[in-house]
């Protein structure tokens, strides 16, 4: 009855919503002790919509002296017809996701995100519970911020509070309280918990009905609570586009408390939770109840504690319960027309104690891990700033943030190895473990795919110290050098050649002059010859000798193009050295151990060839390790492997691919890596 005055409704639905969904759990539910039932988080939501949809201001009519005064039936009829709407769309969305095994959605619940959803839910209804301790009546606020209008309204307006119905709120908060905790304390003591929610009910109604309350202070009762049960009803489809939205988030956020309270006890008692199977089962029981009048169910936190610490075993517990609920319901709900709604409020109020105490896990997370307090605080405040809907909504995408940001943000190591074992570790982790001489053997903590691609060849590079980038760059300066050193070389043989041909062509030139005047001088002195054949024979063979004498030239032209050429190759040989040098950097193999990589896309095959491209480039050896069989069929389909990128790059193990490096570069450091595995 309480919690339905968190849904904005007549206390008797919450006896019918207790009633009818725990039958139909009864039969399909796989968990032996949560009790299905009301609950405040999905109360108040349930409440917002209707507070919402069907305000006071909508049911005013005039009174017998004139006055204004709202018509409580009209509007709680429609309430109801809200609720039952929005119930049986939540049993919906919950069967179909059962039907299609979407159970597993509620891993991307995570516990800090269901606290701090629950914490600020439990705030809410705080905040809605207060109208009645004091004997308020605040004005309604919808949309984000509403909380906070509604605080600021109800400081307003403190100073017109009932005493008479605070006093009542105190006494009721006072005696539960104690005995609550007399309660835990003495756990171990009692048979069983001390019910005091009930007898708190009663002493107040006797009070209230014998002093007449209401009559004599103004304070606020139930009112009339209807014997027996309602016919059933089909629920109206014209509000279903209206609450469709609402009806989703309460089918999420119902299951996430039912199937994490459900594994809590399943885990205690050695049985299994079937998540499919809940999602059916509440979704039968919200949309079979939404036939008679029950608004949403999911399992009931302090219900399912009292039947589990009782020493309730099965559900014939909660079946139970419900013959009891049914009593009050077809005899004895009349009885508790002039139960004061300040004492319902109390008791809501303090059966919230357990969420308030969740407050505790801020400092727990902020000791144990940062980004779950994060998510905390971010759902806390989402809720209590955008309401428990759209709050829910940005709490989730927060979430989901975190998980991306986590994979983008890995943990990237070189690992060594243990000697006289085949482990390789973190080396800044464990000092146990030595890096191998001329291998780096590198690990990224999570999967490789598009979002870190980029980060995981540049971690490699840092964590290695060899930049791909920068090798590559100067082995292009190098060959550019060694190609203009050729060019520059070759332009300056050619100049002395010419140079020196034209000196020979000179000399050349000179001797014939001499020659032929040493000829004519001898023609004239002597006897009559034919001067110009012997002088044209005497040219001829002048003109073989210069020939001759150019073909010298040009050996010695050649053999010193070859002198240059040797000079040249030497230069290059003493460059390729120095690039070897620079390349390696103490280095010849990587190793890349990619075990924690699920799956690969095309952007982590394109990296792959691209890293494998730059180190055979640069005369490293690289290969893979730790390859499930999947990603090397990823691989194949992505078209890494080619004619110098094969799969005997690949091993199973790191070992296995050090102990091939090992092999291939000298047998004998083998033993120095593992002594415990034969060869």
């Amino acid at each position: 009855m309480a919690y339905a005055l968190l849904a904005a409704l007549p206390p008797v639905f919450g006896l019918y919503s207790s009633l009818f969904p725990v039958l139909v759990y009864f039969i399909f539910g796989t968990s032996r002790h949560i009790s299905v039932g009301t609950f405040a988080v999905i109360s108040v939501m349930i409440g917002s919509l209707t507070e919402e949809m069907a305000p006071d201001s909508n049911f005013i009519v005039n009174g017998t002296n004139g006055s204004e005064i709202v018509d409580i039936s009209a509007r709680d009829a429609y309430r109801v017809q809200i609720a039952t709407s929005l119930t049986v769309l939540t049993g919906i969305f919950q069967i179909l996701l059962g039907v299609v095994r979407f159970g597993f959605v509620v891993t991307y619940l995570s516990e800090p995100l269901i606290r701090g959803y629950t914490t600020g839910s439990a705030c809410h209804v705080c905040v809605s519970q207060l109208k009645y301790l004091f004997g308020i009546r605040p004005a309604r606020f919808t949309g984000p911020l509403s909380l906070i209008y509604t605080l600021v309204d109800l400081l307003h307006l403190l100073l017109g509070t009932h005493v008479p119905e605070l006093l009542v709120s105190l006494a009721a908060l006072l005696i539960l309280s104690v005995v609550k905790e007399i309660n835990a304390c003495c756990r171990q003591k009692l048979l069983m918990p001390i019910p005091i929610e009930l007898i708190v009910v009663i002493l107040a109604t006797l009070i209230s009905h014998y002093v007449d309350l209401s009559g004599q202070y103004g304070i606020s009762v139930v009112g009339e609570i209807p014997s027996g049960l309602k016919a059933p009803r089909v629920p109206d489809a014209s509000v279903f586009s209206q609450v469709i939205g609402s009806a989703f988030a309460i089918a999420i956020v119902g299951f996430a408390i039912s199937i994490s309270l459900g594994k809590t006890f399943g885990l205690k008692h050695g049985y299994k939770v079937d998540s499919n199977q809940e999602l059916f089962a509440l979704g039968l029981s919200n949309t079979i109840g939404s036939f008679f009048q029950c608004y949403a169910v999911t399992s009931s936190m302090s219900r399912s504690l009292v039947q589990e610490t009782t020493g309730g075993k099965t559900q014939v517990a909660g079946l139970i319960s419900c013959v009891i609920v049914l009593i009050v319901i077809l005899k004895l709900g009349p009885l508790f027309e002039s139960l004061p709604k300040a004492v319902l409020s109390a008791i809501v109020l303090v059966n919230l104690k357990g969420m308030f105490k969740q407050f505790a896990d801020v400092p727990a997370l902020w000791k144990t891990n940062k980004v779950d307090m994060v998510v905390w605080l971010v759902t806390f405040t989402s809720t209590i700033l955008l309401n428990l809907d759209l709050g829910l909504a940005v709490s989730i995408a927060f979430a989901m943030l975190t998980v991306i940001f986590r994979t983008q943000l890995p943990r990237y190591a070189i690992l060594g190895n243990v000697p006289g074992t085949d482990l390789y570790l973190d080396v800044d982790s464990y000092q146990e473990a030595k890096e191998i001489q001329g291998i780096k053997i590198f690990r990224s903590s999570t999967t490789i795919y598009y979002t870190n691609a980029e980060l995981y060849l540049e971690a490699l590079q840092e964590k290695s110290g060899i930049d791909l980038g920068k090798l590559l760059t100067e082995k292009k300066k190098q060959e550019t050098k060694r190609k203009r050193g050729q060019e520059k070389e070759k332009t300056r043989v050619e100049k002395e050649a010419k140079k020196e041909a034209k000196k020979q062509k000179k000399e050349l030139s000179r001797a014939k002059k001499e020659k032929i005047s040493s000829e004519l001088k001898v023609s004239n002195e002597g006897d009559n010859i034919d001067l110009e054949g012997n002088a044209t024979n005497d040219l001829k063979g002048q003109v073989n000798l210069a020939y001759q004498h150019s073909i010298a030239i040009s050996d010695t032209d050649s053999g010193m193009v070859c002198q240059c050429d040797d000079s040249i190759n030497e230069e290059l040989n003493h460059i390729d050295v120095e690039q070897e040098k620079t390349t390696r950097l103490g280095t010849h193999s990587i190793i890349l151990d990619i075990s924690t990589t699920s799956f690969v896309d095309t952007v982590t095959v394109k990296t792959f060839k691209n890293i494998f491209k730059d180190c055979a480039e640069i005369d490293l050896d690289i290969y893979l390790a730790g390859c499930q069989a999947h990603v090397v069929d990823q691989l194949g389909a992505g078209g890494f492997f080619s004619d110098k990128v094969t799969k005997s790059q690949l091993f199973v193990t790191v070992h296995d691919a050090v102990l091939h490096i090992l092999h291939s570069h000298g047998p004998d450091d083998v033993l120095d890596v593992c002594h415990t595995t034969p060869l």
